[in-house]
């Protein structure tokens, strides 16, 4: 009676918007399941401004809203620009692949990114790009998700006394819950919602910081001359403020691009732009993707920074070694019940929104583009086996978050390093270059698997100075390379004049 009488109003802000997640889900079950298209693409007839808000929040996670927000706590109002870089990014995305995304997946009746390779190069290695494709997604999404739910269960903890694992295991259950009953209907629409909700809760946590400090000018005179230490011991004095005095530029921009560049190669990012109906709905997204995302991002990439302004010494020597508690340790001091209510359940809003996403992605991956395509399989059986699978994953994220491999930041970066320099090429080539082949795509998606794994474990942590460069930079940089090299010198591999017809229009 006691925890309840604490924290009835965060618990029932949360409860209701987890029902109302849940009720959408159940919703949406009957029409989800009448087809392959319904559940995988929604039919491709949802509003554009409900594809906005789609794209917004699952861009902006818990990896935003809780990692990269609380690794401001660490390096300082320098991370800020890690926003401008990810809405560049946003802007490229929309303008660059959106429109062409769309036109061609309707035309060669693609539902999935990998099956867009293998219809799109139309190849003997065609079908084999495909299950590459597929495993990548498999390989880079357990890393992803796992950063996600970690974030979750860390607020959860911190407002609520939750213990992590039950933390971890509420959200990764309701959210594969709702996906499951509703296909990618429930999954465009919860994250409508929970980008509204999100919106408001970037501009809420900003304001904390302000507030408990007694306004602007209190605030950042504390935290320009702290006497808070870094992780190395030394006092940060007026790093919170300098730019690029406590991270380095290099560190900063490798980040940025990992995370960014997920905008222009992520699966569960470029899967919004089959389900756009039409092309004044695209015009929509186009316009106020990059602003909700845009202004989001100011909100809360320094939000860390400002969070020091509330912070004792011995409270920040405890956050400085785990950044991704900033957050919940933010809402905990603040001690408002309408405050913490209304923020968990926007943090779960990003994490839940992000989840959804991903969750089915990874289904229709190894569904259609794996099991499908190595052992075909009858219609009716691919939504059933897809949801099966879904749920097999979820369990598997769930016990590898109880033991994550690092925090959120470096966990989704690295996700987002591995799609963009595996899945960019083979993309933009694909929309683009109607002299790219099959070969080109597969070698680049090979080597920029290969350099990101081989950089981050064998030479980013093992060779001195080189911790800043983040492998995207190199993977990114050899796997375009290799595209265009192997395209070029395998000219005769690309399809033939009238399937290129079908994919980029009549004139040629």
């Amino acid at each position: 009676m006691a925890y309840f009488q604490e924290h009835y109003v965060t618990l029932l802000l949360t409860i209701f918007y987890v029902l109302g997640c849940l009720y959408i889900g159940w919703y949406f079950k009957k029409k989800a399941n009448q087809g392959v298209e319904g559940y995988y693409v929604a039919k491709r007839e949802i509003p554009g401004w409900v594809i906005s808000l789609a794209f917004f929040s699952t861009s902006a996670s818990t990896n935003t809203y809780i990692g990269q927000a609380g690794k401001s706590f660490e390096y300082g109002l320098s991370w800020a620009w890690m926003g401008f870089i990810w809405t560049f990014f946003c802007i490229i995305s929309w303008q660059l692949l959106g429109p062409r995304m769309r036109f061609q997946t309707a035309r060669l009746k693609s539902f999935t990114i990998p099956d867009y390779f293998h219809l799109r190069y139309k190849s003997t290695l065609a079908k084999s790009i495909r299950v590459l494709s597929a495993l990548i997604i498999l390989f880079a999404t357990l890393w992803y998700m796992v950063g996600i739910a970690k974030g979750c269960a860390h607020v959860l903890t911190s407002v609520l006394d939750i213990p992590y694992e039950y933390g971890a295991f509420a959200i990764i259950a309701i959210t594969c819950a709702y996906t499951i009953w509703g296909g990618m209907y429930s999954v465009l629409w919860t994250d409508a919602i929970q980008g509204i909700i999100m919106f408001g809760v970037a501009i809420l946590m900003l304001a904390i910081p302000f507030f408990y400090a007694g306004g602007v000018d209190n605030l950042m005179e504390s935290i320009s001359q702290t006497n808070h230490l870094t992780k190395k011991g030394i006092p940060m004095k007026s790093g919170l403020v300098t730019f690029g005095e406590l991270v380095s530029f290099l560190y900063i921009l490798g980040i940025g691009l990992a995370v960014g560049m997920k905008q222009i190669s992520e699966p569960k990012n470029l899967i919004r732009f089959y389900s756009v109906n039409n092309a004044k709905s695209m015009r929509f997204a186009m316009i106020w993707t990059p602003v909700f995302l845009g202004i989001s991002l100011v909100c809360v990439m320094g939000l860390g920074a400002l969070v020091h302004g509330m912070a004792s010494a011995e409270e920040a020597a405890y956050l400085i070694k785990d950044t991704d508690e900033v957050v919940g340790f933010m809402l905990d001091k603040f001690d408002n019940k309408l405050v913490s209510g209304i923020c968990v359940a926007g943090l779960f809003a990003a994490g839940m929104s992000s989840l959804a996403s991903v969750i089915i992605i990874i289904g229709t991956a190894f569904v259609k583009d794996i099991w499908h395509v190595v052992k075909p399989m009858k219609e009716t059986k691919i939504i059933p086996r897809t949801k099966w699978f879904m749920g097999f994953y979820c369990v598997l994220v769930y016990l590898l978050t109880l033991f994550p491999m690092a925090g959120i930041v470096e966990l989704t970066a690295f996700a987002g390093a591995v799609f963009a320099a595996s899945f960019f090429p083979a993309i933009f080539g694909g929309l683009y270059l109607k002299w790219g082949t099959d070969l080109g795509a597969m070698t680049s998606m090979i080597m920029g698997m290969v350099v990101n794994v081989v950089w981050r474990f064998a030479f980013r942590f093992n060779i001195e100075g080189w911790e800043d460069i983040h492998e995207i930079i190199p993977a990114f940089a050899i796997s375009m390379l290799t595209y265009i090299v192997v395209s070029l010198l395998s000219k005769k591999r690309k399809p033939d004049g009238e399937h290129l017809k079908v994919v980029f229009g009549s004139s040629l």
